[in-house]
């Protein structure tokens, strides 16, 4: 058992979340460098190397140069076994990020030190609050002109609304950048450009002439004066407020320049918690737990365009994960057992013969899961959580080849599954619409059904408010209602009541038309 809860002490499962481009996936693949587990990292935004980022391995990513979907890496570093989830930052794929956070036990947040806090930013800072999830920050491009640090601490506190301490403080930026002084293990760590290597450390206490050597004199007071005043400002770092989700701990650097990133990295390792309980419906499960148990959150098609197959993504939760073991698949009330789960470095996969709570396990999915979906050893257990928003933005999908009706039919149907975005299937006249959160979906779902599964759609408009799922203990007015708002009326893919308000007016009139109808805006209810 020892083993159990040794293998729990060093696991570390995160994610990294920030607006798109203020350099999460430059920051994650710069984290695997060191890790061991890339040699190079490639330039994202460098057209002369034609590597494309480690983490971002579907095609319609690699030519937008953006993350669309949750990416899940592992490697080992100094004796901790780590597991980062790279979440897509554009708002289109929202859903897909909300529903990351509810398998990580902390949160890495990239912020632009030019543009600060973003929308993008605000909205996931606000689901880690939900559910104090630990955050620590990184302040990158410091090698770009950007705001005063003390401004920008400012309004992390303001705008995320939690308290900050910084752990490292930059030495000037943009081009006069010269480096951070590392709070946190008190060494200077000085800046010299270069996106393979790594920058040399200086051991150098603040208050000796050595500092001047460095880095000048009006730099080196202006740093005694800062780093002075943090002290001030700022109470002294504690560790338990930090695992709280009362205290963001907060590094500075360049992720494309390597810089600052094995400090925040070395910090990371030693503070974050390891799997932390998980809330199940029936009870609060612990990663010590004899008993395996882990829940699915994700599920991508076509991880290898040659073999359509599905991937669940499934986080464990307590107990010993084992290969060829049966386990329970709760909703399904059957037995399963996975001859090949998969460890992710990116697209490379090995086949694991166990795994431990906080490890993100692939499922090979031939269609038996969805997303929320428990196994475990035979407990009836429900972990909750896991969302799917009302949707609104709203095409009917139409086949643009007669030929590929069943491709058209299976793509969407396994797409649907992933949770990209949600089908209704309209009462009135059996048309299959399909709901998103933002228009760059529609794109991503015509470019994967014709590049993943040669079939051919065309989008047709509609114009409709928003989609809510209705329930009431009323048969009788349920009924009534259906009947009345017949033409609005669809099922999900769950076959649940689904009704699409035209309008807000609409909206607002049938919810006080129908008392006794309940209007749901998540499908968790």
């Amino acid at each position: 058992m020892s083993n159990i809860k040794e293998e729990i002490a060093r696991r570390r499962t995160f994610a990294i979340i920030s607006h798109p481009d203020a350099g999460k996936t430059t920051l994650t693949e710069k984290l695997l460098l060191f890790g061991g587990q890339i040699q190079v990292a490639g330039a994202v935004k460098s057209n002369k190397i034609k590597k494309t980022a480690t983490s971002d391995w579907m095609e319609i990513e690699k030519q937008r140069g953006i993350s669309v979907t949750t990416s899940v890496m592992e490697f080992d570093y100094e004796g901790y076994k780590i597991n980062i989830l790279d979440t897509p930052g554009h708002q289109d794929f929202a859903e897909d990020t909300f529903r990351t956070l509810t398998a990580v036990d902390s949160v890495i947040i990239v912020v632009d030190s030019a543009k600060g806090v973003e929308t993008q930013t605000r909205k996931l800072m606000s689901v880690c609050r939900m559910r104090n999830t630990p955050v620590i920050v990184y302040v990158n491009k410091m090698d770009r002109e950007g705001r005063d640090p003390f401004e920008l601490l400012d309004e992390l506190e303001s705008e995320l609304q939690i308290a900050v301490r910084p752990l490292s403080w930059p030495i000037d930026q943009g081009a006069r950048f010269k480096g951070v002084y590392n709070i946190y293990e008190q060494k200077l760590d000085l800046f010299t450009p270069n996106k393979q290597r790594v920058t040399e450390k200086v051991e150098i206490d603040v208050n000796s002439d050595e500092l001047e050597n460095s880095i000048g004199e009006d730099l080196a007071y202006k740093l005694r004066s800062d780093l002075e005043l943090v002290d001030g400002v700022y109470p002294e770092f504690n560790v338990q407020d930090y695992l709280d989700a009362k205290v963001a701990p907060v590094f500075f650097g360049s992720a494309l320049n390597n810089f600052g990133v094995e400090e925040l990295l070395n910090c990371f390792v030693k503070i974050a918690p390891s799997p932390r309980p998980v809330q199940a419906v029936e009870r609060m499960v612990s990663p010590e737990d004899s008993k395996f148990t882990g829940f699915i959150f994700k599920i991508t098609a076509n991880i290898d365009p040659n073999h359509r197959s599905c991937v669940a993504f499934c986080k464990i939760c307590s107990g010993k994960f084992v290969r060829n073991t049966p386990y329970r698949h709760i909703r399904l009330g059957k037995d399963l057992r996975f001859s090949s789960p998969t460890q992710f470095m990116a697209q490379r996969k090995s086949t694991i013969e166990e795994a431990y709570p906080g490890d993100i396990i692939g499922l090979p999915d031939t269609g038996n899961f969805k997303i929320g979906d428990t196994l475990t050893e035979g407990e009836l257990l429900h972990f909750k959580g896991l969302p799917s928003f009302s949707p609104e933005m709203f095409k009917y999908i139409e086949n643009a080849d007669p030929m590929k009706t069943k491709q058209l039919a299976k793509g969407i149907d396994q797409l649907m599954g992933e949770g990209v975005a949600q089908l209704f299937v309209n009462q009135h006249n059996g048309r299959k619409l399909i709901g998103t959160v933002g228009q760059l979906q529609f794109e991503v779902i015509q470019y994967r059904l014709e590049n993943e599964y040669n079939a051919k759609c065309r989008w047709e408009p509609v114009s409709l408010y928003k989609a809510c799922w209705i329930e009431s203990d009323d048969a009788a007015e349920l009924e009534a209602f259906k009947k009345r708002k017949y033409q609005y009326m669809a099922k999900d893919i769950e076959g649940r009541d689904v009704f699409l308000a035209d309008s807000n007016y609409v909206l607002q009139m049938a919810q006080n038309d129908f008392k006794s109808i309940r209007f749901h805006f998540t499908s968790e209810f």
